[in-house]
């Protein structure tokens, strides 16, 4: 007994897993088209080569922090997803102009770079070809899907995401060297939680992509559709852009520069604030070492521990944490060029007081204090973002998230007080 065939779309199909309820199979398949299936073609391998890039795009965005319905890679050809109701929308980001926007915009010159980014809105509608729609046209086709209206709270948390989406791999592709020019994606409402997740797939099909920001080195699907004619050959040429491409996603995956933070506390009484920033560090992805020494009393060994983590060219940030007088962290900026944050435990006796020693420095110390342990750690994590494209994308995925969920309790109260 096979399982049943929700869904058939042109290059996959989706089906029920009896087993487990609130899940489907998303199955790839060996197809490859452009223009609404005007133009359409086996492309043996395709299912594999998508399915590979979609399983690792959508694990990048989930580690980020970003809701999807992916779960888990299935077999070479298929994943496992969260049931969803679609919103029959493609919600289109660009950074650079280029493709239909340019017919759309008569005047505007190719590679015209937008930022803030584009966002266009198309209602799949294969019969009209996929027509843009504003956000009026959205809000007017009064949507209902898994028990979720699609209203105007809806569309700006999609909005959001789409963007946040785009820049989280925008700066992944960035360490490739290959500029991110456009992308499609597409929202579903999953039947379970009733929440909007980024749903269906992100494959070569989905984006622009240029090497070195060199359209003609263009790796997507649109040296497909630009073909004059579709020979053995020139499928061969796809193909091997779409592997190349399904390759290169994997290493997005990876690190690119490895970097820590090194807690310092006077004493193991602060060792619960302390452990609140290596919390906080953790859930960045950014391993964090606890050490324990005084600079008033012990300032030789200050100064050992602190040419250990010089020593072995992993970047570092320097958290300094005292109470009562820090002489700690003014101590480590005085005597390093690494960064130092000042997070004082601040007792309320004392507190007003004991902060001076951490606010008011001598000359030459750059030292910042940040009082809230999260916070400190999330300053630090901005630092490594700068490098680290993965510690960035969570700050990006965690901004959103702090974004949609300050919405919806703004929806949840009016609704209350209505």
């Amino acid at each position: 007994h096979s399982p049943a065939k929700l869904n058939e779309g042109k290059t996959k199909q989706i089906f029920e897993l009896p087993d487990q309820p609130g899940l489907v199979l998303v199955q790839s398949m060996d197809q490859i088209t452009a223009g609404n299936a005007v133009r359409k073609d086996q492309m043996e391998g395709k299912a594999a080569i998508a399915n590979r890039t979609t399983s690792s795009v959508f694990k990048l965005l989930q580690e980020s922090g970003i809701k999807t319905a992916f779960v888990k890679q299935h077999s070479d050809t298929a994943f496992v997803a969260a049931r969803c109701e679609m919103i029959p929308i493609e919600w289109v980001c660009r950074r650079v102009a280029t493709g239909s926007f340019l017919k759309r915009n008569p005047g505007v010159k190719e590679g015209y770079r937008f930022s803030p980014l584009k966002m266009e809105m198309f209602f799949k509608d294969d019969a009209n070809n996929d027509p843009q729609w504003s956000e009026e046209q959205l809000l007017a086709a009064k949507f209902s899907l898994a028990g979720l209206a699609i209203g105007q709270c809806e569309v700006d948390v999609m909005n959001r995401s789409t963007v946040a989406i785009f820049e989280i791999l925008e700066k992944s592709w960035a360490t490739q060297s290959c500029t991110l020019v456009d992308m499609k994606i597409e929202f579903g409402v999953n039947v379970t939680t009733q929440e909007i997740v980024l749903a269906d797939v992100i494959d070569n099909d989905s984006w622009r992509l240029w090497p070195a920001g060199d359209r003609s080195q263009q790796k997507d699907k649109q040296v497909y559709r630009d073909l004059k004619e579709v020979t053995p050959e020139a499928m061969q040429v796809v193909k091997r852009n779409f592997e190349w491409v399904s390759e290169r996603v994997k290493l997005l995956l990876e690190r690119q520069a490895s970097g820590r933070v090194v807690v310092l506390m006077g004493s193991t009484s602060d060792l619960a604030h302390c452990e609140k920033i290596r919390k906080a560090c953790t859930s960045y992805g950014i391993p964090c070492i606890l050490r324990v020494t005084s600079a008033h009393k012990g300032p030789d060994e200050t100064l050992r521990i602190k040419a250990e983590y010089e020593g072995d060219s992993v970047s570092t940030v320097f958290v300094a944490v005292a109470g009562r007088s820090n002489g700690l962290g003014p101590v480590m900026s005085g005597n390093t060029a690494y960064p130092v944050i000042n997070c004082p435990p601040l007792t309320p006796d004392w507190g007003a007081q004991d902060v001076w020693s951490s606010l008011r420095m001598p000359s030459g110390l750059g030292c910042s204090t940040i009082l809230s342990p999260e916070a400190a750690a999330q300053f630090a994590a901005q630092i490594f973002g700068l490098t680290d494209h993965l510690v960035w994308s969570r700050l990006r995925a965690s901004m959103l998230n702090t974004w949609v969920s300050l919405k919806l309790a703004d929806q949840k109260l009016q609704a209350c007080s209505l």
